[in-house]
């Protein structure tokens, strides 16, 4: 007696399905809720910042798209599901007692509702779930416009490329899932209610199966003709040529192209094939069409152009790719912002004509000569400027320039940020953490090119103020007592990057009683936020959405909280910039500044595109990474590019957290783009005032793309690119020995070679290919007269110039500086500051480092000092003697290398300048400091300035001289006559 096969899946009892329903309801909310949350506090967020505009944009295209994309893929599987289910056949004869299909027949006859609706929803959603992400190519295609520039082989303009291609390649993916999709669908219902049939000899299939299924491969086979033909303008951003070159090269225009197009047609003809079957009976037709397009794009697509490659390409590699390296070399200085008309090459001999003290420029250049490094200092501003445990400053400082007193001057600057981390004890409470430790306090400043005083033996006790910053505090305390140099109306910073650190990244401000202030403002007094950041969390609703988003309960129970509460939250600026406008790429250094009486963050940003025709491709982080990302662990922008442009500069105001966007490039096609689909969010370049202009920088990473670039596609001819022989390299980080990272640019303010004037720069040196010897300079102006300009001072190939790791090399292997390292090791820790190399004396090159040491062992009081300085200089000639100073102050050192007395052009320590230049520019006299910065007051005397400087340095040079003597009777006078040199310094009158 046979067996019956079951009637379908077996019934739950009442309680197992209230049970299922109450897992199902748990599993939505846990799924769901989150995100329902997250929404709503940012699209507070948003109202808070003035851009909920940018969030429901985004939000609506997301939704928008997600039902699209939905509603095609599940109503294609919904209609492949009902076609194959209406024109089942009506008698499915049985394939004996054991067919396994019944079963499943007759489960999906029990549960139709089920597998036809629900399957198809299901699907739809994920495929929604996946394709709303991808609402920038939608936007891009609704707003792009032209470029103004046409491949070379289609001509086409790039607006095809970078704004429509990436929206057709979109709409035929989800096409292309779609028909795929529904096809197995299709397929599997035929089988399971018998149009389709596998049993017997040959199998059976109906005719509605055969026609359904026939339609839905000849549609997927046409889909596949369209990729071939968009396939073609994709070639021209193939990768194929790398590491040569980016884009269509003599196989992909000779051999590619054609058999796209020969595939092209081969797939038609197939889907004709396919949609004849609905006439014809026959399967072998569209079987013999599909066998022949596999086998067409084997040998057509494939082996045909490897067999040119290889056989045509290589042995004639440099004739046959001549002109497409020269499309790449076009298009990418185009892409990147390097074309001829923005880019300036000029000779640079490398052999100085003319003494440094006699040239305008060289005499402002060494007057402020960078020696504070911002990589280093940063213990030594904490230890120095912390004031509290719970402030701090970011592990990487920065520069920037003030004008003050009609005088431009560079300066390490700082936010004095609260830091979460440092909170100790019941400071790590809940109410302290979060209500009371809220703001930082301040912008520190120091001069760049001065300390207080030298640090005459560095083998000593290091604790007598010398060699360290010479500060301008801005903040409560110089706000109060009217000390202020650098002007700041309101100090208090509630954003910045040290104080986004930690898990919870928020502090609630306000209060309802203006008596009863709660947040730490200094030792004797308590503040209230009075700013405009902030999200209300007075009623219950928000006060609960927020307990949820940060699940801590205490936001909800906590009676500080009153109905002028506000919730700060996102404080980092780089952050803040990236949300408030997602298609921007961020600088990964944003840095403070005082505009306008008003601490704000400074954020650059790039708009990018990865499909730029024939520009070379690379990946931003390997483009941008150097020594001091490696060091502080800078976050890197992980994204591949083949267009950039800083187009955007944006603002974070540290105390209330609005951001506003400024318009710098009104040529830059992406960012109109962008300005159509979120329309007023970037104000015009007539909206940025005078002075925050005045602290543009030149971005970095936009400056260790564009070098990486030139380092190749300086190069004009095609040949020439091919061989590698006249290419550049980044140097090697030179003070770290060993180091295989990128040498990072560094800012600079030097002389203007016209009038002497000081500008500020950002400046990278460059060495030959795989060489050491210096082959390049490149610098771009950050001044706004001359913003964005790039400068490349081209050396003689013949001309042996030392690089940045020779010169180290030089300097570190001199008898006096190894002798004295050697000595000093053994009770510090030494660390090489930031070398830099300046183009001085009318085609000569200065390199000057500081050398900093740090007390080694436990003593947490030891923080860096600048100790010694060491410069180096090629003499003219072509194989010039390389001279090597190294002092306490830049001026010995200077002296040392130079004759005539260069080194009076250097500021001295304390900000005097030791001798005034009457050929050119002299240098600004010291900032006044605010009166808690200052070093002691110095004692009346009635020596002249002039004679004493110069004193300090003879005595300096005795002691030298009388160290490498080794005479002992001797340089105990010369320290005599330096110790009494110095008090004599250290006594002059202000």
């Amino acid at each position: 007696m046979g067996m019956r096969p079951p009637t379908g899946l077996p019934s739950l009892s009442r309680r197992s399905r209230v049970l299922l329903v109450l897992a199902l309801v748990a599993a939505v909310l846990l799924l769901i809720g989150p995100r329902l949350i997250e929404t709503y506090t940012s699209w507070l967020w948003f109202g808070e910042v003035g851009f909920r505009g940018v969030f429901t944009t985004v939000l609506v295209t997301r939704i928008l798209l997600f039902l699209a994309v939905a509603l095609l893929v599940g109503g294609a599987v919904f209609g492949a599901l009902l076609l194959a289910y209406r024109s089942r056949p009506v008698f499915v004869p049985a394939a004996g007692p054991n067919d396994p299909i019944a079963r499943y027949r007759t489960t999906v006859m029990s549960r139709l509702r089920l597998f036809g609706v629900v399957v198809p929803i299901v699907i739809g959603v994920l495929a929604g779930l996946v394709a709303q992400s991808s609402w920038v190519a939608v936007q891009m295609f609704l707003h792009g416009g032209d470029f103004g520039q046409h491949d070379p082989q289609f001509n086409l303009d790039v607006g095809f490329y970078a704004f429509d291609l990436p929206f057709y390649r979109l709409v035929l993916n989800w096409l292309f899932v779609a028909v795929l999709i529904a096809f197995f669908a299709n397929l599997v219902t035929h089988y399971v209610f018998g149009g389709l049939r596998l049993s017997g000899h040959e199998g059976a299939l109906t005719k509605a199966a055969r026609i359904q299924l026939a339609v839905l491969a000849g549609t997927f086979v046409l889909l596949k003709a369209v990729a071939y033909w968009l396939d073609r303008y994709s070639l021209l951003s193939s990768s194929r040529k790398e590491p040569t070159f980016t884009g269509a090269g003599f196989t992909d225009t000779n051999a590619v192209l054609p058999a796209k197009l020969i595939l092209l047609a081969i797939a038609v003809i197939c889907a004709l094939a396919f949609f004849a079957v609905i006439f014809m009976r026959d399967m072998r037709i569209p079987a013999l069409a599909t066998a022949l397009l596999v086998l067409s794009s084997i040998l057509v697509g494939a082996v045909y152009p490897l067999l040119i490659e290889q056989f045509s390409v290589k042995p004639n590699a440099a004739q046959k790719e001549s002109p497409y390296i020269e499309r790449n070399i076009q298009a990418t200085r185009q892409a990147y912002g390097i074309s001829d008309d923005k880019v300036t090459y000029q000779p640079y001999s490398g052999d100085a004509t003319q003494a440094p003290r006699d040239v305008p420029a060289d005499v402002t250049t060494i007057a402020n000569a960078r020696l504070l490094d911002p990589n280093v200092l940063s213990p030594t501003f904490t230890q120095q400027q912390q004031r509290q445990n719970f402030y701090g400053f970011p592990p990487t400082l920065d520069i920037d320039r003030y004008e003050l007193a009609g005088e431009k001057r560079d300066y390490i600057v700082a936010a004095r940020e609260l830091s979460p981390n440092n909170l100790q004890g019941n400071q790590t409470d809940w109410i302290n953490k979060h209500t009371v430790y809220t703001h930082g306090d301040g912008l520190v400043a120091a001069p760049a090119n001065r300390v207080t005083a030298p640090v005459l033996d560095p083998t000593q006790d290091t604790s007598n103020n010398a060699g360290y910053p010479i500060y301008t505090v801005s903040d409560i305390a110089s706000q109060q007592d009217g000390t202020q140099v650098i002007k700041v109306d309101q100090p208090r910073i509630y954003f910045g990057e040290v104080i986004a650190e930690g898990d919870a990244d928020y502090a609630i401000v306000g209060n309802g009683d203006p008596n009863q202030p709660r947040e730490y403002d200094t030792t004797n007094s308590k503040y209230t936020y009075t700013g405009a950041g902030g999200v209300p969390i007075g009623n219950w609703f928000n006060r609960l959405a927020f307990a949820a988003k940060y699940a801590e309960r205490n936001i909800l129970f906590s009676g500080v909280i009153d109905s002028n509460s506000k919730i700060i939250f996102n404080r980092d600026p780089k952050s803040r910039v990236e949300n408030v406008a997602p298609w921007l790429t961020t600088d990964g250094d944003a840095y403070p500044a005082a505009v306008d009486g008003r601490i704000v963050w400074i954020v650059d940003g790039y708009t990018t595109l990865d499909n730029y025709p024939y520009a070379q491709r690379s990946s931003l982080d390997g483009l941008v990474e150097d020594s001091i990302d490696q060091t502080t662990g800078r976050p890197l922008p992980r994204k591949e590019v083949s267009y950039i442009r800083n187009s955007v500069k944006a603002t974070v105001d540290a105390y209330d957290g609005t951001v506003t966007l400024y318009q710098v490039d009104e040529q830059d096609p992406v960012l109109k783009a962008w300005m159509g689909v979120f329309p007023g969010t970037v104000q015009p370049p007539s909206a940025v005032s005078d002075e925050l202009r005045s602290h543009f920088r030149y971005p970095e990473d936009l400056f260790k793309v564009q070098r990486e670039m030139l380092a190749k596609y300086h190069v004009d001819d095609p040949n020439e690119f091919f061989t590698n022989n006249a290419f550049w390299s980044v140097p090697n980080e030179p003070t770290v020995e060993g180091s295989t990272l990128n040498e990072p640019p560094y800012y600079v303010l030097v002389g203007d070679e016209e009038t002497g004037e000081p500008v500020f720069r950002l400046t990278s040196p460059m060495v030959g290919f795989r060489r050491e010897f210096l082959s390049a300079y490149i610098t771009a102006d950050s001044d706004p007269k001359n913003y964005g300009k790039l400068t490349v001072l081209q050396l003689p190939v013949n001309k042996q110039t030392q690089g940045p790791a020779q010169a180290q090399n030089s300097m570190i292997s001199d008898s006096r500086v190894a002798s004295e390292k050697a000595l000093l090791e053994r009770a510090n820790k030494i660390q090489f500051g930031n070398q830099l190399t300046l183009p001085i004396a009318d085609g000569g090159i200065l390199y000057v480092e500081p050398m900093f040491t740090e007390r080694s062992g436990s003593n947490a009081a030891s923080f860096p000092q600048l100790t010694r300085v060491l410069v180096s200089f090629q003499e003219p000639g072509p194989t010039g003697r390389v001279r090597v100073g190294y002092a306490a102050t830049l001026a010995e050192a200077l002296n040392q290398v130079f004759e005539g007395g260069t080194g009076g052009a250097a500021t001295a320590p304390g900000g005097t300048v030791t001798e005034q230049q009457s050929a050119g520019t002299s240098p600004a006299p010291a900032t006044p400091q605010p009166e808690a910065a200052q070093p002691a007051p110095p004692q009346p005397g009635g020596t002249d300035r002039d004679a004493v400087v110069s004193e300090l340095d003879s005595a300096l040079s005795q002691v030298r001289s009388a160290q490498q003597s080794g005479d002992f009777g001797a340089y105990g006078a010369a320290l005599d006559r330096l110790q009494k040199a110095v008090t004599d310094y250290q006594n002059l009158p202000e």
